[in-house]
């Protein structure tokens, strides 16, 4: 079972139980983060693509680590110029771990398989 959300003008493929590094979400680490612009949604058999979203799925997650990637250097160089410009930049990120993928169509088939 996989989703694809979008989250920070990017789409991520996502599964139960990995970690992705965001762009940075507001939040303390532990706290539960819920992806509701939810592009496509596959159960292993039947895949659900949304124009442009898919309202009955959501994907739960909580933040594992707010920090900064490593930083690249930035430099700026025209020869015979004497212009040089070095700067460095580090991007901030947000790891979240997915723990749940959920489908309103699939949540009720399984109660009414467990009640049979």
């Amino acid at each position: 079972m996989y989703a694809v959300v979008s989250s920070g003008g990017k789409q991520y493929k996502v599964r139960e139980g990995e970690t992705l590094r965001l762009e940075k979400l507001p939040g303390e680490v532990g706290a539960p983060v819920s992806f509701d612009k939810v592009l496509l949604f596959s159960d292993g058999e039947n895949v659900s693509i949304g124009q442009p979203v898919l309202d009955d799925v959501q994907v739960q997650g909580r933040i594992v680590a707010q920090g900064r990637a490593k930083k690249i250097l930035v430099f700026k160089y025209k020869r015979r110029k004497r212009y040089r410009r070095k700067q460095g930049h580090r991007q901030a990120f947000t790891a979240v771990k997915i723990d749940s993928i959920g489908a309103a169509g699939l949540v009720q088939k399984e109660e009414t398989e467990s009640e049979a």
